[in-house]
């Protein structure tokens, strides 16, 4: 499930990978949240969070991969935390080369023990993420970017779609994004 949740200055969208079924687990579910922490020149900082709220099912190595698809003609500047697959065809731009700027971007977990700069808190497990029912504090994932050519404000953003996750096993079907009464944030 991906929630994307709204407030004044932030939004927050919310997505759901919901079919991944497991007899054992038949109401388990993956959720995305993907919140506006702040706004720039041109897009938005986000912090996107994996909550695995499966009893059972972890995401084993090799470790999740995350893609979707742009709305318009976004581009990742950059990231803290996990890693574009691909940097697309970013010809156009001059200086300030975005980090991605494939209309689907794919999206991978970093390592354990990346430098402290490229980190944020829930990152780099290398894509692994225990169950809710086994370890609560150890079914979370994070990441952040740096989003731009994207609209400045809650009324001009839109939110990404067809999202994918993928991992070991069956896999998984995502719902549609949506939004959703924005999250209190910390940073």
């Amino acid at each position: 499930m991906v929630h994307f949740h709204k407030g004044v200055d932030q939004r927050t969208w919310f997505v759901a990978p919901d079919t991944a079924y497991d007899p054992l687990d038949p109401n388990g579910n993956i959720t995305l949240k993907w919140d506006v922490i702040s706004w720039t020149s041109d897009g938005y900082v986000a912090v996107v969070t994996m909550n695995n709220f499966q009893m059972y099912r972890h995401i084993m190595s090799p470790g999740w991969t995350l893609g979707w698809v742009w709305a318009k003609k976004e581009v990742i500047w950059s990231m803290v935390g996990a890693q574009a697959v691909d940097q697309g065809d970013c010809t156009k731009f001059k200086g300030n080369i975005p980090h991605c700027c494939k209309k689907n971007p794919t999206v991978v977990d970093l390592l354990p023990g990346v430098p402290y700069n490229q980190q944020i808190a829930n990152c780099c497990k290398a894509g692994v993420v225990a169950s809710w029912g086994q370890d609560p504090s150890a079914a979370v994932s994070s990441f952040q970017l740096s989003v731009g050519r994207s609209g400045t404000s809650n009324k001009t953003v839109r939110l990404p779609k067809n999202f994918t996750l993928l991992g070991p096993g069956p896999g998984y079907t995502c719902s549609q994004a949506k939004i959703v009464r924005s999250t209190v944030f910390n940073p």
